[in-house]
């Protein structure tokens, strides 16, 4: 994921349909007299309502579709908020953020889903949940390009891009490499659509989610897919145990009763079984 600097924080509207039932995410004033906000004993920022910290767009996890933010993410969030019998909203602030905790511990949001991997640094910021998804890194490149891995990208001395702030950014400097950086996924594929860079190398779903549209098909191909062992977690304030549990629990139930694999086929492609199972050993860098 990237940093956007001074860009303004916009609270936005999300929606899944979960167990047939349409949970659509609104803000709430949060006015609750002065007494601290909980649901089922979990406590909230704002009343009535999970907030969500995220960074868009970060397809398929979460971007704007028809005016509404969803998303693999936003939908096991809306889980969550469904067990607690609340809605779901959903701020968009810069990347940066989610390395420091400072949105959680400010109280503008309750947690943060932003296809966020886990990461021995970042655990000193915040409280990851448990693991919900083993991500992949992919090299995407022009067809024309007769480029066939990473290690062809930078044997041919070709530009490599990546998201800023991402854990593919870090990789690719481990490799080697300078980057271009692009503040966003979407302004990455429109760097190799544009020439501004030869090859791009950033989460393998993301690309998934590009190759779905046939003109990113027809122009451009996989060369490489590169396991550093990353997963993602929801994140919380450091201490709130409570909100915590409640996002395990439901990623858990989510997984035992075939609602996981549901949604990872609507929103990430054909199911792939480690996803739901990931080692608890994995934390490596992060997007």
């Amino acid at each position: 994921m990237n940093t956007v600097p001074g860009r303004r924080t916009r609270v936005l509207t999300a929606t899944a349909a979960v167990a047939g039932l349409l949970l659509a995410a609104g803000c709430s004033s949060g006015d609750d007299g002065g007494k601290k906000a909980t649901a089922k004993g979990v406590p909230l920022v704002k009343a009535g309502q999970i907030t969500t910290c995220t960074h868009l767009p970060y397809p398929p996890f979460q971007s704007e579709i028809d005016g509404k933010v969803q998303g693999f993410d936003v939908s096991l969030v809306d889980l969550v908020a469904h067990d607690l019998g609340v809605k779901q909203a959903i701020v968009d602030t810069p990347f940066e953020n989610f390395k420091t905790g400072a949105f959680l511990n400010s109280g503008q949001c309750d947690l943060a889903a932003a296809g966020m991997t886990i990461t021995e640094e970042r655990k000193k910021n915040v409280d990851f949940s448990d693991p919900y998804f083993e991500a992949t890194q992919a090299v995407l490149v022009s067809k024309k390009s007769g480029l066939t891995s990473l290690a062809d990208v930078k044997s041919k001395g070709k530009k490599l891009g990546a998201q800023a702030q991402t854990t593919g950014e870090d990789y690719a400097r481990k490799q080697g490499f300078d980057p271009v950086s692009f503040e966003s996924s979407d302004a990455v594929l429109n760097g190799l659509r544009t020439g501004q860079v030869q090859a791009v190398v950033i989460d393998y779903p993301v690309v998934q989610g590009w190759l779905k549209d046939k003109a990113n098909a027809d122009a451009f191909e996989i060369a490489d897919n590169i396991n550093t062992g990353e997963q993602y977690g929801f994140t919380v304030k450091k201490g709130n145990s409570k909100l915590l549990a409640a996002v395990n629990k439901a990623l858990a139930g989510a997984k035992a009763d075939g609602t996981y694999k549901k949604l990872y086929e609507k929103w990430i492609g054909p199911y792939d079984e480690s996803a739901a199972s990931p080692s608890s050993s994995a934390s490596a860098s992060a997007s």
